[in-house]
């Protein structure tokens, strides 16, 4: 039975490599592992999603859920690998085929344990977290309904294969992207005193915003501030009469965030009276940072040692992940699944060492049974 689903979830993660699709456009990702339950007899919750399913195994009061995500990325493959993708310019170049066929393993695996669950286990196949944001759609339509716990995973090329990375506390930073528009007064660029140069109040907020980091963070806390996109103007002569900002900050603690939102917005405002200009912002994305549950990565660790597998201390990183917004709900625990050395993800040579997929199905679905069984220990 287990060979079967090993050598059946690598065929899986080899057709997903292959027919990536970006987010909130998983139509045939979403078909495929419909079809992959279905097949073997896994019940699919009725949720209104466009894209996304979400599996139920076993019975019982209480519930929890197992997380993947299935989106792909905007990235020309550059492997060599037979089962690159067929989908120009789209890769999974952050390893989501890997998470789904795992999870898919881990559902496989439930289900032929079901008579054994002490309850129910929700395989959550989430679209777009690459937008990011779907998450959000999952609780929306009720994919989280009577969930009491939730576990997710990612795969690292920073750990050999089959080593998994645990940690209690902040893992992901929290996320802002933002959108700035400055509008001035344009004018000749002979007589700047006739108009409200958006160009150089621009420079001087980018500057400025510098400071919220160096001069306004704790400095044993992590944060970044990075301007990523400034455009203004379309020819030599002329001061453009608007300008567009954008970008991201990246916090880990909740104080940190607060005050760098706080402290941006300040700055904005006062460098845009200065030059007697007007400013939008617009905060486009706000997600929390990723905060794994104490118990949950103590049992995640006792989990993993008693099946032999080799943990480390996961590393913070001030990348994002919309797990986050998950544990805004529910206690949660995202760990880190190494799938051999490679590229770094979001790099068109990242590759996923397929021998890490079963080991990681097998130990998620340890852990979850684990969790249910373990109910008078929290």
């Amino acid at each position: 039975m287990y060979d079967y689903i090993k050598n059946y979830i690598e065929e899986e993660f080899e057709y997903l490599h292959q027919h990536p699709e970006l987010s909130f456009e998983e139509y045939e990702t979403t078909k495929r592992l419909k079809d992959d339950l279905s097949a073997h007899e896994i019940g699919i919750l009725p949720l209104d999603l466009k894209t996304g399913a979400v599996g139920l195994i076993g019975q019982g009061e209480r519930t929890i859920a197992l997380r993947a995500d299935i989106d792909a990325l905007p990235i020309e493959e550059q492997t060599s690998l037979p089962y690159k993708s067929v989908h120009k310019g789209i890769m999974h170049a952050c390893g989501h085929d890997s998470h789904a066929a795992i999870m898919l393993g881990a559902a496989l695996i439930l289900k032929a344990q079901e008579q054994e669950l002490s309850g129910k286990v929700k395989i959550i196949f989430q679209p777009a977290e690459e937008a990011p944001g779907g998450a959000l759609e999952i609780i929306r339509k009720g994919g989280l309904d009577e969930v009491e716990a939730i576990f997710g995973l990612h795969c690292t090329p920073l750990y050999e294969t089959g080593v998994l990375g645990i940690k209690a506390g902040p893992t992901h930073a929290a996320v802002e992207k933002f959108k700035i528009e400055l509008k001035g007064k344009g004018t000749h660029a002979a007589h700047p005193d006739a108009g409200n140069d958006v160009i150089l109040a621009g420079s001087h907020f980018i500057a400025a915003v510098q400071s919220i980091v160096s001069r306004n963070t704790e400095p044993t806390e992590s944060a970044i501030v990075s301007i990523t996109h400034f455009q203004a103007g379309n020819t030599w002569n002329v001061l453009s009469e608007t300008a567009f900002l954008e970008g991201t900050i990246r916090t880990f603690a909740k104080e940190e965030r607060a005050l760098c939102k706080r402290r941006f917005t300040e700055i904005l405002n006062g460098i845009a009276e200065a030059f007697g200009i007007k400013a939008e912002l617009t905060w486009v994305v706000e997600v929390p940072a990723t905060d794994n549950d104490p118990y949950l990565a103590e049992l995640a660790i006792n989990t993993a040692k008693k099946m032999g597998f080799e943990t480390r201390v996961a590393n913070r990183s001030l990348g994002g992940e919309d797990f986050s917004l998950y544990q805004q709900k529910v206690r949660g625990l995202f760990t880190l699944v190494g799938t051999g050395i490679s590229y770094p993800n979001h790099n068109p040579h990242f590759e996923v060492d397929k021998k890490a997929l079963y080991p990681a199905s097998l130990y998620i679905a340890t852990l979850a049974k684990a969790y249910l069984e373990a109910k008078n220990e929290f």
